[in-house]
């Protein structure tokens, strides 16, 4: 139930799509309506009939908002132990060396080998079993965290916390493919996304607060009721997630909090932009998925768009000031000067990227790659800036240039929308690709930094720059890429449409009954018979 190809058959390769232009060229489709008022480009439900406006309403608040309070957490509870490590962790554990780094290490190997499994799961099990169980997990583990006595109990619990934590994002990115059109999922993608950054800017101010007020209460040091706090303020969303968090339209099982109707416009809802449902797995469907461009191109977007944008390095140069000797004589910076002066740089990265997601799904009717394409070359020219700028005789310009670097680095919860889109007619397909991106990303994020973005190059760090730089430029290559092969896709489908309708009719339908998304499940290339628009080739 929910699999598109009862109503129609939609080229995986082709299928980034404008949502306008198939309600336009959809015979009888109530289901996904066109931008129609300045409103909708303010919030897209505004034009929607009522009966969708009221199922889009409960699904932002049930799955968006239990999302982006999650993705909060879970930065909280992944970025604390750097924050307890320095108020008091590290005497109380008697640590040395590269303690905090191999157990930054430990919860990266947790994070990673969790992922593509995790994902692949939801295609099998409810998200409303699998989403909260995880958050249950990394918040009792982070519980636990507190009462360690030991590194090496450190070690085990970070990475259960890395285990349980991995499969939540790319978790809720193959969610919201499952819910939303291309005209709905790049403002709450970018949404959900940004809920990260700001849980990582709060676990400082809670770790603060942590410590003037509880340090020492019931015989607890501060840094232990931190991992108390974290842990404690995520197991009540866990648990209100088994309750409210919605099964997948195309599963077939109705969500207790839709009606019948809503439940039957939900997967109507997928069924229209080709968001099929769960298929078994095979080997013909695994050598499909294997030999597709998709599983190698579309992942290495996001890899080269995570890895691409610079390290933060503002606050390396405000405390260079303090050096002996000083660079500039006169000019120092306090602690809090160089904690708060980079905070700009957040700020205007939270602007740009929702003004990047409305316009995505907005005037730019679900296209993707213009706004990678703008990342990318903005953050190239930023790149170019921070490495050849003189450090010390323009002060206020080099700061300016710091706050505004990565009004580029918006694009991947773009990309990650343009995989559930592109994917859409194979929901384990595209439920892999997701997961793979998010994986291999924070595989090369964890290696990567180790040699071009080491902490004694900064600020001026010549080579992770350069490698800014360079995989800006991979990432316009491979967008472009990305795009060629989606025309040439496009365009095999056309042919073998135009190839179709020279037939009779009794032998057109049964050709059609053969054909599949881009390549069929026993290897075999064939096109769909689909009308619908790519996005990515306006």
């Amino acid at each position: 139930m929910g699999t598109a190809g009862d109503s129609q058959r939609v080229t995986a390769s082709v299928h980034c799509i404008d949502v306008e232009n198939q309600s336009n060229n959809t015979q009888g489709n109530d289901f996904v309506s066109p931008v129609r008022s300045w409103k909708s480009y303010v919030w897209d439900t505004w034009d929607l009939p009522p009966d969708q406006r009221w199922l889009i309403f409960k699904v932002d608040a049930f799955v968006l908002t239990f999302a982006s309070i999650g993705y909060f957490l879970k930065n909280i509870d992944q970025s604390n132990v750097n924050n307890a490590f320095l108020s008091g962790m590290e005497e109380d554990l008697e640590m040395f060396g590269n303690q905090l780094v191999t157990s930054t290490s430990i919860w990266t190997v947790g994070y990673v080998i969790g992922q593509i499994p995790s994902n692949l799961l939801l295609t099998r099990i409810s998200p409303r079993w699998v989403i909260p169980s995880l958050e249950l997990g990394w918040g009792l583990a982070t519980i636990c965290t507190s009462s360690v006595k030991s590194y090496k109990a450190l070690y085990a619990l970070r990475f259960l916390v890395g285990f349980f934590e991995s499969g939540f994002y790319p978790g809720i990115h193959y969610l919201l493919g499952s819910w939303y059109t291309p005209r709905e999922i790049g403002k709450r993608a970018m949404i959900f996304w940004l809920a990260g950054s700001v849980g990582t800017l709060f676990s400082g101010f809670l770790q603060a607060a942590a410590y003037t007020n509880l340090n020492g209460t019931h015989g607890y040091a501060g840094w232990r009721w931190l991992f108390i706090i974290d842990g404690i303020i995520t197991l009540p969303l866990a648990l209100a997630g088994y309750v409210f968090f919605p099964n997948l339209p195309q599963s077939g099982k109705k969500t207790w909090w839709t009606s019948e109707q809503e439940h039957l416009l939900s997967i109507k809802r997928m069924e229209n932009i080709g968001r099929a449902g769960k298929k078994p797995w095979t080997m013909a469907k695994a050598k499909a998925i294997l030999l597709s461009w998709h599983t190698y191109l579309l992942p290495l977007l996001y890899i080269i768009w995570n890895n691409g944008y610079p390290q933060p390095a503002m606050g390396y140069w405000l405390k260079s000031f303090n050096a002996h000797p000083p660079p500039l004589p006169g000019t120092t910076y306090t602690i809090s000067q160089i904690n708060n002066l980079p905070l700009p740089t957040t700020g205007v990265l939270i602007v740009m990227a929702l003004i990047w997601g409305w316009l995505s799904d907005g005037p730019c009717r679900g296209a993707r790659w213009p706004f990678i394409y703008i990342g990318a070359v903005v953050t190239l020219i930023f790149a170019c800036l921070m490495m050849k700028m003189p450090f010390y005789t323009n002060i206020k310009g080099r700061m300016v240039v710091y706050w505004l670097s990565n009004i580029g680095a918006g694009a991947g919860p773009l990309i990650l929308s343009w995989i559930n889109e592109i994917c859409s007619d194979d929901t384990e397909k595209r439920a892999l690709l997701v997961a793979m991106a998010n994986d291999f990303a924070y595989v090369v994020q964890a290696i990567a930094p180790n040699f071009v973005w080491k902490t004694t190059a900064f600020p001026r760090a010549p080579k992770g720059y350069t490698w800014s730089i360079v995989l800006q430029a991979l990432l316009i290559l491979g967008t472009a890429i990305v795009q060629f092969l989606l025309w040439r896709d496009k365009k095999k489908a056309a042919k073998t449409e135009a190839g179709l309708s020279a037939l009779d009719p009794l032998e057109a339908s049964s050709v059609e009954e053969g054909i599949s998304v881009g390549s069929s499940e026993d290897g075999g290339k064939v096109a769909s018979t689909s009308r619908v628009k790519p996005v990515g080739l306006e």
